[in-house]
């Protein structure tokens, strides 16, 4: 196969700019495509923490106004490890520090249509034969709504094909209709079947529309935004579209997740030597204030506060633990009423449940390590991370069976144990009652060394890594090469 020419155009970009697991898809999946061999350029603002990471970034070319609202901006190269970065770079827009998306009081920045219009046209831009850098990509690639609309300026204005990726649904950028002149969008844009939606300008819509192909991060995803309860109101264009649309599953990056080669754990184990995840356990109990002890299971969480997570499900519940008996370890932040529900949680059973609020990399890494089994009730989860972390760790996942949980863990029943699936313990329902007995059925489990280290192997030696899904999107690419114009009006 011929090289291709492929432009990722990204908001996020682990380990610099991360809110959630787009920021470590678009750190991964370029490298895995760069690695199989292809041309890959990933464009991303110039936020501060990026400027701080590449201060001999090169200048390549000066981007004047492209549309009455744009700013005038250049873009700077340089490389990650080999993969060559395009930093889109404009200070009025894109200095601020902190969160890419929120100001300091927790608002949407009132300037995210410009800010993200302008690296949307700038993504196409890299796609036409007028090209600032000399370099024309094939396909440009955009991820959620801050560069989807990339989509919309190569379907009106031509160029490559285009692919966007949803990573979650539920934000989709809807600006006011003045956006549609000042981001230089033209008149005949604004339809039901293009721009518009329910009277304003949708970033995620349009480039769902008029993207060549699309995709999403998981194969049970791609079919639950088809339907109404998880399409957050796109789920008629989606069924429209439907033959543009593939669920491809992420992979993790199995040199940073890897008990074998970690070195946030305090013992190094793998599959063959599960011996060192018991001296991980001591560790992190010690470390979080547990007591030491093997007697019992550990069950792990790291996570957002939010009712998306499922958390308040575990808040309901673990009141009960000393009922089972088990431990709990919680890692995370969010929502103000989930976290002081934890910290009391907490203050009423030292020394069995311990929380940490915030986010600590290399904690996450021992949780992952030291917990029996780690505790992910989404309500709805686009693909998720941290099961496939579990797995990887030997710590077998408590799941509701949505998205990517459901593409990636296998209930411990009768069948799957005979063929060598089993991996975890999945709810069908996302309910307190349900995860209540699934925990139950961890500690049943748990107590049976053999059957447990048999769960263990089988989540360990199931392949996570990025190859696949590589693959799987260089065929979307071909696909989009050759998709037919999109028909609008």
């Amino acid at each position: 196969m011929s090289k291709l020419k492929i432009l990722f155009a990204t908001s996020e970009m682990a380990p610099w700019v991360k809110t959630g697991g787009l920021g470590d898809v678009c750190a991964a999946l370029p490298a895995a495509l760069r690695q199989a061999g292809q041309d890959i350029r990933v464009l991303l603002p110039n936020y501060p923490a990026l400027q701080a990471a590449f201060p001999a970034a090169l200048p390549v070319a000066e981007l004047p106004a492209l549309a009455p609202a744009l700013p005038a901006a250049r873009l700077l190269a340089a490389e990650a490890d080999g993969l060559p970065l395009l930093l889109l770079d404009c200070p009025e827009l894109y200095a601020n520090p902190g969160n890419p998306y929120l100001d300091s009081y927790g608002d949407d920045r009132y300037d995210n249509p410009i800010r993200f219009g302008l690296l949307a046209r700038v993504a196409s831009l890299l796609g036409q034969a007028h090209s600032p850098i000399g370099w024309q990509a094939d396909v440009v690639h955009a991820n959620d709504w801050q560069s989807a609309l990339a989509a919309a300026y190569l379907h009106y204005e031509g160029g490559a094909a285009s692919v966007v990726t949803v990573h979650n649904i539920a934000f989709q950028g809807c600006f006011a209709h003045g956006y549609l002149a000042s981001l230089g969008l033209p008149r005949d844009a604004w339809r039901f079947d293009a721009v518009e939606y329910h009277g304003q300008l949708s970033f995620l819509k349009a480039g769902l529309q008029l993207a060549s192909q699309i995709t999403t991060v998981s194969p049970t995803y791609a079919r639950e935004i088809q339907d109404e309860q998880f399409g957050y109101g796109l789920a008629p264009l989606l069924r429209y579209r439907a033959a543009a649309l593939r669920g491809i599953l992420n992979g993790i990056d199995t040199l940073l997740w890897n008990p074998t080669l970690d070195h946030a754990l305090a013992r190094p184990y793998s599959a063959r030597q599960l011996a060192g995840k018991q001296h991980n356990k001591a560790a992190l109990q010690q470390e979080m204030g547990l007591e030491v002890s093997a007697e019992q299971p550990l069950f792990g969480v790291i996570s957002r506060m939010t009712h998306q997570k499922g958390l308040d499900l575990l808040l309901a519940i673990a009141d009960g633990m000393a009922e089972l008996p088990a431990q709990l370890v919680v890692l995370g932040s969010g929502d103000a009423e989930l976290e002081a529900g934890f910290l009391a949680l907490a203050a009423r059973h030292p020394g069995r449940i311990a929380v940490r609020l915030g986010f600590d990399e290399g904690l996450a890494h021992r949780i992952e390590a030291g917990a029996d089994s780690f505790l992910m009730p989404s309500r709805f989860e686009p693909c998720g991370l941290n099961q496939m972390y579990s797995l990887h760790y030997g710590t077998p996942p408590v799941v509701h069976a949505t998205g990517g949980l459901a593409d990636t863990v296998v209930d411990v029943g009768e069948a799957s144990l005979a063929n060598r699936t089993a991996n975890g313990f999945v709810l069908s329902e996302a309910t307190a009652p349900a995860l209540w007995a699934a925990m139950q059925r961890v500690c049943r489990s748990w107590q049976d060394r053999r059957l447990w280290q048999q769960i263990q192997h089988n989540g360990m030696q199931r392949d996570f890594s990025w190859s696949q899904a590589a693959r799987d999107y260089l065929e979307v690419y071909r696909d989009a090469l050759h998709a037919p114009r999109v028909a609008t009006g």
